[in-house]
């Protein structure tokens, strides 16, 4: 593709690759719940988006590389508006919600997601065209869709990237198929006693943490085994030996003392270092925001804007961002009605239409920078809306104090709950669009349609969002949910984020939230921000210990945060020797790509999965009645687990080799 194509593209927002976006949108939407909920984290769909748009895309002769990136930016939406799950299944889990109505859920991700996209508008010249900040993801995204566009080599990497995607997805999902008919041993795992207390180990035997490991990176695969370090090296231990309990099983004394007590210290380290992380970003984002609305004024009035600069029209941002507050309340009132606080309806609407407003705002501000400094898969959303739903908390239980009656607590936690997803919503989405509108701005995109287009993204995810996550409901159902005994599957899901989010709402609004734990946290949070501080100082910036990270290790169960570990470190060994080829770097966007693959599978299995269940309503429908004992499994499972992760890296080694050859 010669120059001139690229300052002057053939063909940007077209038809063809706006359906594309959105099939990829769904099926990454329905992968990214099922990993959400699992595990409590997402990862981004912009690479292995671009990798699958250039090779299907290749059929048609007039395909340019703006109209790939149009296909990334929609597909985008899908790793970042389902954080939402990270609040919404709280919903269940009180007892608010017995199944997942598809209206309420569409309207907080529509409107929350449509506000990120605006809130963000202003800030793309400060933060994108007139900033240094490195947007790490973005820069990949456009690098991938350079070298897969521009040359014979980029054309055959694009094959080779999306055989890389399907034989991930591949292996994935048969090893997830060989867990469900209980020939793999779904989690490997020793606990034993540690003096007068007891610790241990799981970890689940899934490439699809594996996989995401990889797309970590090594940083933050050692914050999670200094978090895993801490919790069960440290915390487990001395918390088991000040809590005896002699009546249970070694394993069963560690994973509750865990999950009553460490969780929460592990809440207080996201909380404190999401505090750090946030204000250590408070004068750059105002800088930043006082630099977009000054390059606003400063434009000429009837000047011709180069195609490159053309936002949506600040004028329509405005109006779009303040007609959106009337459904944003029109969904709020509709949540409320026939509750036992419809008498209070009104100024709880008012509250949470201001908060949704004003937090938003500052989330998607914090977000957009944050994406730009460290990059979206990376971004402490988690601090975010921890911050958020102890605000929205604190303002609703004000609010609702003098009122009496059944079930008002849980209505007022709900209701939280329910401001605090919209905003959340604002905020992910308001990370992503920044992060590919510096992708656009390397490939000589049109940054009003690549909004556009994340706009029809996020509508997409809207939809489809509330029909995975009730399938997930009525197959697995969450731990602690009040509708377990009406569900199918023998084995709920986690919903790690959402089980502290919900936590927390119902702490601050009843009045019982153990502050104790939650302050021990806080003080290891702050001893590890000092610690990433002195790391960073000595080594000039190279080596750092993300507290966020650590946090994350100590708050999730040990089951999904090893297998994180070993995938970060796998991927960073692959990187290693591959970094002595010759085609160092198409062999690393492989492997990221296998990677991916890897997420993709499992998960889309899963939600496979849970439709059989929901189907035969049996929990295990795939089980086989020649299933080998739980430790022959378990061996099975890593042999396997080995085999596929080193042959699949080799295959991506061999094949980086042969695109050379072109």
């Amino acid at each position: 593709m010669s120059s001139d194509t690229i300052v002057t593209p053939r063909s940007e927002f077209t038809v063809r690759g706006v359906l594309l976006g959105i099939l990829i949108t769904l099926v990454f939407t329905a992968a990214q719940v099922y990993l959400g909920l699992k595990v409590g984290l997402t990862f981004a769909t912009s690479i292995p988006a671009a990798v699958i748009s250039m090779a299907l895309l290749r059929a048609f002769k007039t395909a340019t590389i703006q109209e790939n990136n149009i296909v990334q930016t929609i597909a985008s939406a899908a790793g970042t508006l389902s954080s939402v799950i990270f609040v919404l299944p709280g919903l269940l889990m009180i007892g608010w919600w017995s199944h997942v109505p598809f209206l309420t859920t569409f309207g907080a991700c529509l409107v929350g997601g449509i506000l990120g996209v605006m809130y963000t508008i202003p800030l793309r010249r400060a933060l994108v065209t007139n900033s240094d900040l490195p947007y790490p993801e973005g820069v990949a995204a456009a690098e991938v869709l350079k070298v897969g566009t521009g040359s014979r080599e980029g054309a055959a990497e694009g094959v080779f990237g999306l055989i890389a995607v399907v034989l991930g997805t591949i292996a994935s999902a048969l090893f997830a198929a060989l867990a469900a008919a209980k020939i793999f041993a779904a989690e490997v795992a020793g606990y034993f006693k540690a003096g007068a207390g007891a610790t241990g180990l799981g970890a689940s035997s899934s490439l699809a943490l594996m996989g995401a490991g990889h797309l970590m990176g090594i940083t933050v695969g050692v914050a999670m085994f200094a978090g895993l370090a801490i919790a069960w090296g440290v915390l487990v231990p001395v918390m088991t030996t000040l809590h005896p309990m002699p009546d249970v099983s070694v394993a069963k004394h560690a994973l509750t003392v865990w999950k009553t007590e460490v969780r929460f210290m592990g809440a207080g380290v996201i909380g404190a270092a999401a505090i750090w992380t946030l204000g250590k970003l408070a004068v750059p984002i105002w800088s930043g925001l006082m630099s977009a609305f000054e390059a606003n004024k400063a434009r000429k009035v009837g000047g011709v804007i180069p195609r490159t600069e053309q936002d949506i029209p600040i004028g329509i941002v405005g109006v779009v961002s303040l007609a959106l507050l009337a459904p944003a309340g029109w969904f709020l009132a509709h949540f409320l009605t026939g509750g036992p606080i419809t008498s209070i309806a009104t100024p709880l609407v008012a509250i949470g239409v201001g908060y949704v407003l004003i937090a938003g705002l500052l989330a998607a501000a914090v977000c957009g920078y944050m994406a730009g400094l460290i990059g979206s898969s990376n971004s402490p959303v988690s601090g975010i809306a921890i911050l958020t739903v102890l605000g929205a908390s604190l303002m609703v239980g004000v609010v609702g104090r003098g009122v009496i009656g059944p079930d008002v607590a849980k209505a007022l936690v709900a209701y939280a709950l329910y401001v605090t997803t919209m905003v959340l919503a604002v905020a992910v989405v308001a990370n992503d669009n920044l992060q590919d509108l510096k992708t656009g701005q390397l490939v000589d995109a049109t940054p009003w349609k690549q909004q556009v287009a994340l706009i029809i993204g996020v509508v997409a995810g809207a939809i489809v969002i509330p029909f995975v996550l009730e399938l997930l409901n009525r197959s697995n159902g969450f731990s602690g949910a009040a509708n377990l005994a009406t569900v199918a599957g023998a084995k709920p899901l986690d919903a790690p984020q959402a089980t502290l989010i919900s936590t927390l709402a119902k702490g601050v609004i009843g009045g019982d939230l153990n502050w104790t734990l939650l302050g021990v946290g806080a003080l290891i949070g702050l001893a590890l921000v000092a610690v990433d501080l002195i790391l960073r100082k000595s080594s000039q910036e190279r080596l750092s210990l993300p507290p966020l990270g650590v946090g994350l290790a100590i708050y999730l169960p040990s089951a999904v945060t090893a297998p994180v570990v070993v995938g970060a470190l796998a991927g960073w060994i692959y990187d290693k020797i591959v970094g002595k080829d010759r085609m160092a770097a198409p062999a690393k966007r492989l492997g990221i790509l296998i990677a991916s693959g890897f997420i993709v599978g499992e998960s889309l299995f899963n939600v496979a999965l849970a439709g059989l269940i929901v189907t035969t309503n049996k929990p295990g429908p795939l089980e086989v009645p020649f299933a080998p004992s739980e430790h022959v499994g378990m061996i099975l499972a890593l042999v396997a687990a080995a085999v596929v992760v080193m042959g699949l890296y080799g295959w991506a080694r061999r094949s980086a080799n042969k695109i050379a050859d072109v």
